[in-house]
């Protein structure tokens, strides 16, 4: 069998490399990495579908060129390097400065932590004052569209699109995404917790700084950032709107440490903690995905990044995209014990419904990112009562046949374990995600014209035109 490169294949068909990998996402084409990680094509293949010449009788891909994020056969690589390699070497805000600059100095040296990564305090106190009339228990990802609104509408230098402004901007609107979240150690006693149970009335929920007691399904416990600095902190409160008075700054500590303390009332552990940060730098980016897309046209039309970010957030939220971690984080808490595995899936296949967590529209033979955060995860919590019943959903799903797990099962796994709030994967998504929004968004503000599709009209046959508007 001979094999070629992707610039032959392209040649030979007649289209833009771009629309050689839309053949392969579609299962027109099959492709193998070489030694040097280039992509290498089935000659023969190749010849076939010339001869068939382009395929026809599917809606046209779009096609955006980028340089950005290529996907491989089972993981994606930001800018050229393994998303593996990144998140288990790097933090979340050297690889999110890589996806935005580029710049080898990114990922040069030790990682300089979230030195620079901070919302301005007046913007952080109008964003945790916007909560104060939200229900107590509204889920993350809604509170992260309000605080995506009130920090926009609190930056006057929004407008600003050069690249280094819109990479200053991110810093300061996922520090400020993160630290205007209620504090989830601040939840009243009573209030049930997915994986950690109910707090004893009377009892306070450990502070972030206090090691687990015996007994506790986490041990070794760290603290998890953004609390050693004392006082009120901006997410203090049930509802995560503070007081007038409170103090909103934070103690400069890492995204992924602060993040925790948003959605989880227990202190981290070493473990845990690297998984969050694996799985926020796993998150990054996707190439096109929708929400992506949805980011790019915004951007396109020249938006400010505060509003390219809000737009991604409103496509995140779908079951069929970074709500699915959220539905996975439910078909898990309905797992109670391992020997209901069997049980819950069938329930869920015999009402028709999707089994979250399982398959990917890309990764046809797994979503080998989830299989690295699974065992962060497993290697974290050895022995941890809720990852026997994760495996359970596992091999249930191995035995009905159903698709591969993918990164979202995974990152229910880590906040299950956890014992996070509800619906805090969509957070880690959303968090994570934006760094890759902003990414696409400078290439959108640097080709500076508008993203436009076309509609295939379906519909009835156009009436005819006339002269007359009068006419009937």
């Amino acid at each position: 069998m001979e094999w070629i490169d992707a610039a032959t294949a392209a040649e030979r068909l007649g289209v833009k490399p771009a629309t050689l990998y839309a053949y392969v996402s579609r299962g027109l084409l099959t492709r193998r990495h070489g030694d040097d990680r280039r992509s290498l094509f089935d000659a023969a293949e190749i010849e076939r579908l010339a001869r068939r010449g382009r395929p026809r009788g599917q809606p046209p891909e779009l096609v955006v060129e980028s340089a950005v994020t290529a996907l491989g056969l089972d993981r994606p690589y930001y800018r050229g390097r393994d998303a593996f390699t990144l998140a288990t070497t790097y933090g979340f805000e050297a690889v999110a400065e890589w996806l935005w600059t580029g710049d080898p100095a990114a990922l040069a040296g030790p990682p300089e932590g979230a030195a620079g990564w901070a919302c301005e305090e007046e913007a952080l106190r109008a964003a945790v004052k916007a909560q104060q009339g939200l229900p107590a228990d509204l889920l993350p990802l809604d509170r992260l569209q309000v605080i995506t609104t009130v920090l926009g509408a609190s930056d006057s230098l929004r407008h600003q699109l050069d690249p280094a402004s819109v990479a200053a901007t991110g810093r300061r609107l996922i520090a400020g995404l993160v630290d205007a979240l209620p504090r989830a150690d601040a939840l009243p006693a009573g209030e049930t917790l997915p994986g950690a149970g109910a707090l004893p009335r009377g009892e306070a929920p450990p502070p972030a700084s206090a090691p687990l007691r015996a007994g506790d399904s986490l041990s070794g416990g760290v603290t998890s950032g953004g609390s050693a600095s004392g006082g009120v902190t901006a997410g203090d409160g049930p509802s995560g709107g503070g007081t007038p008075g409170d103090r909103v700054a934070e103690d400069g500590g890492a995204v992924a440490e602060r993040l925790w303390a948003r959605l989880c009332p227990r202190p981290a552990t070493p473990g845990l903690l690297a998984a969050l940060e694996a799985a926020l730098v796993l998150l990054a980016d996707h190439e096109l995905a929708a929400s992506t897309l949805a980011a790019r046209v915004a951007a396109s039309a020249r938006a400010d990044p505060y509003a390219v970010v809000l737009t991604g957030l409103g496509v995140l939220g779908g079951p069929l995209h970074g709500g699915a971690s959220y539905g996975a984080e439910r078909l898990l808490a309905e797992v109670t014990e391992p020997g209901r595995a069997a049980r819950v899936i069938a329930d869920r296949v015999r009402r028709g419904e999707r089994i979250p967590g399982f398959g990917h529209s890309v990764y046809k033979n797994g979503d080998a990112r989830g299989e690295l955060l699974l065992a962060l995860v497993r290697e974290a919590a050895p022995g941890h009562e809720r990852l026997a019943a994760t495996q359970a959903v596992l091999e249930e799903a191995r035995r009905r046949r159903l698709p591969e797990r993918n990164l979202d099962f995974a990152l229910a796994a880590l906040t299950t374990v956890a014992g996070m709030v509800p619906g805090a994967g969509e957070a880690i998504f959303a968090v994570a995600r934006t760094a890759g929004w902003l990414a696409h968004a400078m290439e959108e503000y640097e080709r500076g014209s508008l993203l436009r599709l076309r509609a295939s009209y379906t519909g009835p046959p156009p009436e005819r035109a006339t002269d007359d508007p009068a006419a009937p």
